[in-house]
């Protein structure tokens, strides 16, 4: 079994796709089609167990320079919905008005930094969590990037008729905003020096982010697609889906303790939290799995998706019977997405495999085998 990253590649995740503009794609074809695999979905949602297929069409464009222009990020999304519907699968794709980390930082007074092709980003950096705290804060509806990602929401919806599937934007979680504005060297420290401080600073942005959520939960109404972003989502899902990457920065006292009731918090005003982060989170599994009304967690299983991919051993132990859905992200072939399922699954799990199959051939043989497998 070859599984490695291939370091070629400017996104693991990607799929080749060719744009289609609106007024081209047939919104009543994946109507239908959405609406086929919902009843799969729902019923996989009320279960204690059990298993689905996702063939993630993600689009690297999207996720660099190509969501600063929302008609461009659109056109390459109703491609990837158009190109989803060959590959078998039981979860169907969904729009995502996404722009870039640092959305929250804005209502700080951050500004963006947009770089040739890539996403924006936040630059500047503040010495230390006291510095951030003494900072004025706005709504971040207020400002400029709040305003532009919700005329993008609202542009989605006007070009789709509001039929298709959509996610909010990507919000990251308070662990990962604050993160982000502040000096890594002095930050680390101040969870030991200013714990309080650091409390206070994740619960203003939960607040901050609760609200322009909602805002974003009501433009989209029904057709909200949930957790969202790089989780398995569709309407009949719930709660909201957070990047919560620091974890692997954070022993586990630390993060149980300051980090994890703003991750809650945030997540009990939209149906509970849905957690993810990159590289090899495994170690902090049993802090992830206790975190209160946990619906979902996401996690990179194999090398070609992650350099730092988790290892499989023990989260069959630790999600088994709880209710709780792994979203296991699978880069590679049949051979390797079968072994890491076998070494995943295990009967009283609730278990979401995410595909990147290159063809639909493949693509149909590895779900057939990953329904064997979980029976």
């Amino acid at each position: 079994m070859i599984d490695k990253f291939n370091t070629s590649l400017s996104d693991s995740q990607a799929t080749s796709v060719t744009p289609i503009i609106p007024e081209k794609f047939d919104i009543e074809e994946y109507s239908d089609y959405e609406q086929q695999k919902l009843e799969t979905c729902e019923k996989f949602w009320k279960l204690n167990s059990g298993v689905l297929v996702y063939r993630r069409v993600r689009v690297k464009e999207v996720f660099a320079g190509g969501c600063a222009d929302m008609s461009k990020s659109l056109a390459y999304q109703l491609g990837a919905l158009k190109l989803s519907m060959q590959y078998k699968t039981d979860v169907p794709n969904f729009l995502e008005p996404w722009y870039g980390i640092g959305t929250v930082a804005s209502a700080f007074g951050f500004e963006y930094v947009w770089e040739k092709d890539l996403a924006p980003a936040v630059r500047r950096k503040l010495a230390s969590i006291s510095a951030l705290l003494e900072l004025e804060t706005s709504a971040v509806q207020d400002t400029k990037i709040g305003k532009h990602t919700l005329q993008m929401v609202e542009y989605f919806l006007d070009k789709t008729k509001g039929r298709l599937p959509m996610s909010y934007s990507d919000i990251q979680s308070p662990l990962n905003i604050v993160a982000d504005m502040l000096e890594s060297s002095q930050f680390y420290i101040d969870f030991y020096l200013e714990p309080e401080a650091i409390k206070t600073a994740f619960d203003k942005a939960a607040d901050l982010s609760i609200a322009f959520l909602k805002l974003q939960a009501n433009i989209i109404g029904k057709s909200l697609a949930k957790p969202g972003h790089g989780f398995a989502s569709c309407r009949r899902f719930d709660g909201i889906g957070m990047s919560d990457d620091i974890i692997t920065m954070l022993p586990s006292d630390l993060y149980k303790e300051i980090a994890i009731p703003s991750f809650a918090k945030s997540g009990a005003a939209f149906g509970d939290p849905a957690f993810h982060s990159c590289g090899n989170w495994s170690g902090k599994k049993d802090d992830i799995i206790a975190i209160q009304g946990l619906r979902m967690a996401d996690g990179a299983f194999s090398l070609a998706t992650d350099p730092n991919a988790n290892p499989t051993d023990g989260f069959s132990d630790t999600f088994t019977n709880t209710g709780v859905v792994l979203n296991a992200r699978i880069v590679g072939d049949i051979e390797v997405v079968e072994t890491k399922v076998k070494e995943l699954w295990k009967p009283g799990m609730k278990l979401v495999v995410v595909t990147y199959c290159e063809s639909p051939e493949e693509q149909e043989q590895v779900y057939n085998r990953i329904h064997e497998i979980c029976k």
